[in-house]
């Protein structure tokens, strides 16, 4: 398998374990597919996720911020919902349950990219200001999964639902994808009042 997953931090683990645990948390998720689960739940592919802070100018690195980790709650062969950690002054702690295209979307994007020949590091990339959640594959396989810059080898894989005008499920390296973002959000010009 070409993906190395980097290992999440032991208290965000911990604290969406605790979370699977209570009866109350599973109980007031709004999500029926895991209250519903049949069976034994597990959280699985631990995966960073980063929000894009905003789109910069094509000659300046993009910027990056770690949001918290996010785990694939598996029930026999799927995925059934996620969830998400953030960190708190007091460290790692749950933040909630939820379920939805993102989930699916992330679970065959995942599927996907371990067919790709090179190694990389799946992280989730998010960029608030489209409403978009894309699949972020590091080439850095050693680097720490709550560190890092962007780098434009690095693949991104819009996920579905993806903005109007952008494929999801298609890889793009971020050097391609980054100017097609910043060129969906460069302000419209205003036209003058006619003369």
């Amino acid at each position: 398998m070409p993906l190395h997953v980097p290992p999440a931090p032991a208290p965000a683990l911990r604290s969406v374990l605790a979370a699977l645990g209570s009866p109350t948390a599973v109980r007031e998720a709004r999500t029926p597919s895991l209250r519903n689960a049949q069976g034994p739940v597990s959280p699985e592919l631990p995966l960073p996720v980063h929000v894009l802070d905003r789109i910069t100018p094509l000659d300046v690195p993009p910027r990056t911020r770690l949001a918290g980790w996010r785990f694939l709650i598996r029930s026999g062969d799927r995925a059934v919902a996620a969830g998400d950690t953030m960190l708190t002054p007091d460290g790692w702690a749950f933040s909630h349950f939820f379920e939805g295209p993102y989930v699916a979307a992330t679970e065959r994007a995942l599927r996907q990219a371990e067919t790709i020949p090179r190694h990389y590091q799946p992280r989730l990339l998010s960029v608030p200001e489209l409403y978009m959640l894309t699949l972020w594959l590091h080439g850095d396989t050693g680097a720490d999964g709550g560190e890092g810059t962007l780098q434009p080898s690095d693949l991104l894989v819009p996920l579905a639902p993806a903005p109007p005008g952008i494929a999801a499920h298609l890889p793009h390296r971020a050097a391609d994808l980054l100017p097609v973002l910043t060129h969906r959000l460069a302000p419209v010009p205003l036209l003058g009042s006619p003369a």
